[in-house]
């Protein structure tokens, strides 16, 4: 497919918990995390460690039922995808399915950060499933959105921890207060 691809943009890795996972990308390996994105489309928390013009991809499902879930069900924590960036995902696809590749997708979705993407079946590509994707010009809108989105999840379930803290507490209290009055 000489021309269609430009670079390999990420290596997708599913974990079970993005939070150790990050600890041992971060802390043994020294890379560092651009940002986290939460796709509820996709069912999965992600979280971007850049390296050299490419990047490591932490994938985390916050689902039971969808692909990435499924994965880690069968296959445990490990590399679930190589992902290529295209010129133009059209003419990619075209010429994939002119060369009888089974794809997933059979038009691009718009992935995270907002990018146009599709799938190459592992039937196809010996056992790896391999992503597509183009820029759509749209990423920095869609990365704010979802940030903001995830900020806000974090807030409102803070709130909610410590919300069920301090009941937990003035419960305490008033426990110890019977006892001591008995």
């Amino acid at each position: 497919m000489p021309g269609f691809i430009k670079k390999i943009d990420h290596i997708a890795v599913v974990v079970d918990d993005i939070s150790q996972a990050l600890t041992f990308w971060q802390d043994t390996l020294g890379m560092q995390l651009s940002h986290m994105e939460d796709v509820p489309s996709e069912g999965s928390l992600v979280a971007f460690l850049p390296t050299g013009e490419s990047e490591v991809e932490l994938v985390q499902p916050t689902g039971q039922d969808n692909g990435v879930a499924r994965f880690l069900k069968k296959h445990g924590p490990g590399m679930h995808h190589i992902c290529f960036e295209v010129y133009d995902i059209q003419k990619t696809m075209a010429h994939l399915k002119e060369k009888q590749v089974r794809l997933i997708n059979s038009e691009p979705i718009i992935g995270t950060g907002g990018k146009k993407i599709a799938f190459i079946h592992p039937e196809s590509s010996y056992g790896v499933l391999v992503e597509l994707y183009e820029l759509s010009g749209k990423e920095g809108e869609i990365r704010l959105d979802r940030a903001r989105e995830l900020a806000e999840r974090v807030l409102s379930e803070g709130q909610t921890m410590a919300n069920a803290a301090m009941d937990f507490l003035r419960n305490l209290r008033e426990e110890l207060s019977k006892d001591r009055r008995n």
